[in-house]
């Protein structure tokens, strides 16, 4: 009896095991709290207990996850809006299939105790960026609004040197500023900074960080999983902050200081309350504004970028 009771417990374990499908997920950058959702649902065993054995990887270079992606060498890639507007112009086979920050992080940052206090004050002055052509396109959107154009100011390649370039004094803002890490820096050095926001210096609002998949993969049933796992991860995270953070920083303690916490908190509340549903009017909205901007060709119906999956069954 004792015998036949431990052979049933093994077949259930082996099957339970062999149940978990393997899902390789690249990260965007650095594991930081943008991430949070992920690693909560990996620490809580919202992927696992949707039969997933998800493995999330930081990148080496930050522009190759969606590259691996469309190769067919990674599931699925955490990136960018703008990004996957260029990629599939790029004719890059990928699709939105979910959305892990519903709201723009980008801004245009200056020391709050400095002489620019408007952006028509950036005329003659000098801005720093890390990324060329969507940048630059948001920041002569923002300029024009003021009167100015990008001949009125001098723009310098920081790299990803945003925050001390600006407190070096080496120029005046800096475009591409993340609100919720770059301010956050400048505050804790007791530079604080202050920042002009995208959406509101017409920018149309988008999704800064989204889930990315093969565009011949959308109708694997594990990527329907994977997301709603993301939507419990979220939901936990806003009724349970503070454990969501222990989760979080659990085998990562160098994540554990004060810069990561501050972002931990700003980041919270622009998490997709709703990671699988997508408005196609905002991806239509935002492809006509590249389009406009010249950094695309031509905007494309909202389907050619993005998918809502169908519920898993």
């Amino acid at each position: 009896m004792m015998r036949a009771l431990i052979v049933a417990l093994a077949l259930l374990m082996s099957g339970t095991a062999a149940a978990q499908e393997k899902l390789t997920v690249m990260l965007d950058w650095f594991v930081n709290p943008d991430h949070g959702p992920l690693y909560v649902a990996l620490e809580r065993g919202g992927f696992s207990s949707r039969g997933l054995n998800v493995e999330l990887i930081a990148p080496a270079d930050p522009n190759d996850p969606p590259k691996l992606v469309a190769a067919g060498k990674a599931d699925i890639a955490v990136s960018y809006q703008p990004q996957l507007h260029l990629q599939v112009a790029e004719n890059l086979p990928l699709k939105r299939i979910g959305t892990l920050v519903a709201t723009p992080l980008n801004s245009l940052v200056v020391l709050a105790d400095g002489p620019i206090k408007q952006i028509a004050d950036l005329k003659g002055r000098k801005i720093g960026f890390s990324v060329g052509g969507f940048e630059e396109a948001v920041l002569g959107t923002m300029l024009a609004r003021h009167g100015l154009a990008l001949k009125d100011v001098t723009l310098i390649n920081v790299n990803f040197s945003l925050s001390p370039s600006i407190l070096s004094g080496k120029v005046d803002a800096v475009i591409g500023a993340f609100r919720n890490f770059e301010l956050n820096q400048m505050a804790i050095e007791k530079r604080p900074g202050r920042a002009f926001y995208v959406e509101e210096e017409g920018v149309p609002p988008y999704d800064e960080l989204i889930f990315v998949a093969k565009t011949d993969r959308i109708t694997d049933p594990k990527l329907r999983r994977f997301v709603d796992a993301i939507e419990d991860a979220v939901q936990y995270m806003l009724n349970h902050p503070k454990e969501a953070w222990a989760l979080f920083i659990k085998g990562r303690g160098q994540l554990d200081d004060e810069l990561n916490r501050r972002a931990w908190a700003d980041t919270l509340p622009r998490f997709a309350l709703r990671p699988g549903a997508v408005d196609m009017a905002r991806y239509e909205r935002f492809a006509r504004f590249l389009e406009a901007q010249k950094i695309i060709p031509k905007a494309l119906p909202a389907s050619a970028y993005a998918v809502e999956l169908p519920a898993a069954p």
